[in-house]
């Protein structure tokens, strides 16, 4: 009875989301769609929002995406209406959150590889930019260990997508765009946050190597007037300049601009990344860099 019923109604049903403004939803959506609409379409009270979705699902209309992020994060599932990009549906995770990290080098066209993992950036509120003092002996010791790396991951055959928790900066340097493969807008670093995030993170980016050829594919395109501005803006406590000056450098840039990152303070010798074993050391910049990059 029940399905005949879901049958009848399944015309209604199917305009009714058709007209949604969205192709996007949480079980909690649906659930009020249908206390909505329960007596319009005149489905007895014995078909709960779960059976619903499945009939919706059965009948080919809806489509269901399980994130599958592993205790102790939230598990997130979103339902798609008819042709949704995945970028799109990702985006939905969590409130604010925008594409990062190498996610942003692909998009911006700053790599010849095919990143397998999504980076997506979940800022925290309560965490504002570091103003912390440094010393020789603490940035030696913080770089001679492992980085620090999220563990807030989700791997499908379909996807493998990593959560970042990032710092509170008012979504600095934050765009929307439209992106090959998704149909509509998307949140993502601009391409001067782009490249000072993956100088700070390269693990999240491929590696230095990859961070050393973003910077040269970028090179017609990038302001470093706004990096610089922006890196100001940032507040690091740890002297990123120094690695992006290099980056610049290696990438030839033209000398001029280039300065507008030599003229911030070098009181420090610096690490491109963390644990890079055997170095070169670049006097110019006080960096050390991995031996022979």
């Amino acid at each position: 009875m029940n399905r005949s019923r879901f049958q009848i109604a399944k015309p209604d049903i199917i305009r009714f989301f058709d007209d949604l403004p969205t192709r996007i939803h949480r079980q909690t959506d649906i659930a009020g769609h249908l206390t909505q609409q329960r007596t319009f379409w005149r489905l007895s009270q014995d078909i709960s929002s779960r059976k619903f979705i499945k009939l919706l699902i059965d009948a080919g209309r809806l489509a269901e995406i399980d994130f599958g992020f592993p205790p102790p994060y939230k598990r997130e599932v979103r339902y798609t209406w008819g042709k949704v990009s995945l970028y799109e549906v990702m985006q939905t995770i969590k409130p604010g959150c925008y594409f990062s990290y190498y996610t942003a080098v692909k998009f911006h066209g700053l790599t010849e590889q095919l990143p397998k993992t999504t980076y997506l950036t979940v800022e925290q509120f309560n965490s504002s930019i570091s103003r912390g003092e440094m010393n020789q002996a603490a940035i030696d010791r913080a770089f001679q260990g492992n980085p620090r790396t999220s563990t807030n991951i989700a791997e499908t055959k379909d996807f493998r997508i990593c959560i970042v928790a990032g710092r509170n900066t008012d979504k600095l340097g934050v765009i929307e765009q439209t992106v090959v493969s998704a149909a509509g807008p998307i949140r993502l670093t601009n391409l001067e946050r782009t490249l000072i995030d993956i100088t700070v993170r390269p693990i999240y980016a491929g590696g230095v190597f990859e961070v050393a050829k973003a910077f040269e594919l970028a090179k017609d395109k990038l302001s470093v007037n706004a990096l610089t501005a922006m890196l100001k803006k940032l507040k690091y406590t740890y002297p990123y300049h120094q690695a992006i000056g290099f980056y610049l450098e290696r990438a030839g840039y033209k000398s001029s601009l280039i300065d507008l990152l030599r003229k911030l303070p070098m009181d420090f010798d610096f690490y491109l990344t963390h644990k890079m074993g055997a170095t070169d050391y670049v006097k110019a910049w006080r960096l050390h860099v991995p031996k022979g990059f």
